[in-house]
């Protein structure tokens, strides 16, 4: 591990201060991700600032729905009675991932930064592009089965590894930041970004700016909804194929829908044209069928992830009919009957 330069912020002013005047700052909370990181050599900053002294871990009402501060752990967001009672979709998503340690930890901020899994960002002995731009993804025709289907490029097709943030997608939840220019709000769709020819930058985010809030919105599918996640083992694992589903329901038609999947693309992966499909029609198999073929039929699998093509087809029409039956996925019991 580098050396580093150590600051405990008592403001957002005060941390975006420290930032602005250091040489490959990193902001830490809860140090999951980051310390990891660190130990394997693959971050290196030259100084740490520490937030976790800010005034950011509150959970409010606001504007119809909640506010949520970016020092909220995991496990104080997944249990707080506001977020079981109506957000359950956002509950269930946090409970899927890492382990209760973890989530005790975790913060919600952090959660949106967290990088990627990918074997070869995390091995500094082979090339990477998202690690040392310009040196190749070794991915790309080597070891490739957790990687993406959807958004990838020809310089990454690593994925991103959240659970929180598929169901923070399908929300439309809102990212509150904090930086030099003041603060500004970023619609969750364009918070993280598709690799293109800049797989090193995972957000949208300004040099210095830091999150301050995640804000989510009056709806929350409480009734109809799920969240599903595939994956090799039932405890602690990542996605291989998550999704997120919400429907409002009118009768036995779909009303609106919400759909957001994880696992398959360097973000939470939406498809709009899907979800549009599914407005207005009868909620049967026959039609989440339909969305799923929609979804799915702009895959482009790599050598050894093709599988994840046909999961995820299967998937989406599972995640859909438990929505539509208000059955969501067992929290407690993950297997998938």
């Amino acid at each position: 591990m580098n050396r580093f330069d150590y600051v405990r912020a008592g403001t957002v002013a005060e941390a975006v201060q420290a930032y602005g005047t250091a040489d490959r700052a990193r902001f830490i909370a809860g140090g999951t991700n980051l310390v990891d990181l660190m130990k394997y050599d693959v971050e290196r900053p030259g100084r740490l600032i520490d937030i976790t002294r800010l005034p950011l871990d509150a959970i409010e009402d606001h504007a119809g729905g909640l506010r949520i501060g970016a020092l909220v752990t995991n496990a104080a967001l997944a249990y707080d009675a506001r977020v079981g009672e109506r957000y359950s979709l956002l509950r269930d998503a946090i409970l899927a991932g890492a382990s209760a340690q973890l989530r005790n930890a975790a913060s919600t901020g952090g959660n949106l930064l967290q990088r990627t899994r990918c074997y070869y960002f995390y091995d500094t002995a082979t090339p990477c592009n998202k690690r040392e731009p310009g040196t190749g993804c070794p991915a790309i025709g080597g070891l490739n089965r957790i990687h993406a289907i959807f958004g990838a490029s020809e310089a990454c097709i690593a994925t991103h590894p959240s659970d929180m943030c598929v169901a923070l997608a399908a929300l439309e939840a809102t990212v509150r930041v904090s930086g030099p220019a003041g603060e500004r709000m970023i619609a969750f769709a364009d918070f993280h970004r598709l690799p293109g020819s800049t797989p090193e930058k995972d957000t949208n985010l300004e040099p210095g700016e830091i999150v301050v809030s995640v804000d989510l919105p009056e709806t929350g599918y409480a009734r109809n909804y799920t969240y599903l996640k595939l994956r090799d083992r039932l405890s602690y694992a990542f996605a291989l194929v998550s999704v997120a589903a919400g429907l409002e329901l009118d009768g036995d038609r779909v009303k609106t829908a919400r759909l957001a999947l994880g696992g398959v693309a360097h973000k939470p992966w939406r498809n709009r044209e899907a979800e549009a499909l599914l407005q207005g029609k009868p909620a049967t198999r026959e039609t989440f069928q339909a969305a799923a073929d929609l979804v799915v039929a702009e895959a482009k699998p790599q050598s050894e992830n093709g599988f994840k093509v046909e999961l995820a087809r299967r998937a989406i029409v599972r995640g859909l009919e438990q929505a539509a039956a208000g059955t969501p996925q067992s929290i407690t019991d993950k297997r998938i009957q």
